[in-house]
């Protein structure tokens, strides 16, 4: 399974000129070698938290639309970042998953909203559960940023079966250490592919980390992103991996969930 992540810089504010920006990315890049293509959190407005009361979109407004055309078009699966939704009053930062036939196949709204950014101010959390996904027979997930902070999460997710988890974000530079650190041990104690797609550039003071990852189920950095250029960084992941992996290292037939209280 192929699969491509675009570490692209943000336009705040402006999500017509980013859909632009990844239409033309589509254009020089994508084709038939590739599979999922993946887009960083909050890609049509980056945060330009106090402008999101009127640049968030219905949950089937212009860049979901634009994300089903584009799959469509290049025959490709779209993990597509994560984008402003409103829906009855409500802001939410949401993850859209697209399938090549231009299916929104999941949705999922980040649960934990980070208080450093000032998210709790502007943003509602999601109030679902997470869920796994499949593409092309292979279940996956997805959270978002911050949400990497939250081992229980993810942990689900694997308990439901994924062998790929995808991180959305704009994770800053002042924490690029935890980010590596955590993506790292996402795929060590969970044993499954971590694929992060992270911005770069700043914004309001704050500098964005880039440094996006490819992270094989035992630990390894199969490739990362530079700080701070826009580029595309593409691994082919090998499956069968994660089976052997956890056959090797058996955690999951290890736990004891009853004494985990």
């Amino acid at each position: 399974m192929n699969i491509a992540v675009f570490q692209m810089n943000i336009i705040p504010g402006e999500p017509a000129r980013n859909r632009e920006k990844v239409k033309a990315w589509f254009e020089r890049n994508a084709g038939p070698s590739i599979d999922i293509i993946v887009l960083p959190e909050m890609w049509t407005t980056a945060y330009a938290l106090e402008e999101l009361d009127q640049l968030a979109e219905p949950s089937d407004g212009p860049t979901v639309t634009f994300l089903q055309e584009l799959a469509v078009k290049y025959d490709v699966h779209l993990i597509g970042g994560s984008i402003a939704v409103k829906e009855d009053g409500k802001i939410f930062n949401r993850a859209v998953v697209i399938d090549r036939k231009g299916t929104v196949v999941y949705e999922y709204d980040k649960i934990h909203l980070v208080p450093m950014l000032d998210e709790p101010k502007y943003l509602n959390g999601g109030t679902s559960s997470v869920k796994a996904f499949e593409l092309d027979g292979v279940k996956m997930g997805v959270v978002i940023c911050y949400d990497l902070r939250f081992p229980e999460i993810i942990r689900d997710l694997a308990l439901q079966g994924i062998q790929v988890l995808f991180i959305p974000a704009e994770w800053p530079e002042a924490r690029a250490a935890h980010w590596e650190t955590l993506s790292v041990a996402r795929a060590v104690e969970n044993q499954m592919y971590v694929v992060t797609c992270n911005r770069i550039g700043s914004y309001n003071g704050t500098t964005f980390a880039g440094r996006s990852m490819f992270i094989e189920p035992f630990g390894g950095v199969l490739s990362k992103g530079t700080p701070d250029e826009e580029e595309v960084l593409q691994n082919t992941l090998d499956l069968e991996s994660v089976k052997r992996v956890r056959e090797e290292v058996p955690i999951f037939k290890s736990r004891v969930p009853g004494l985990y209280k």
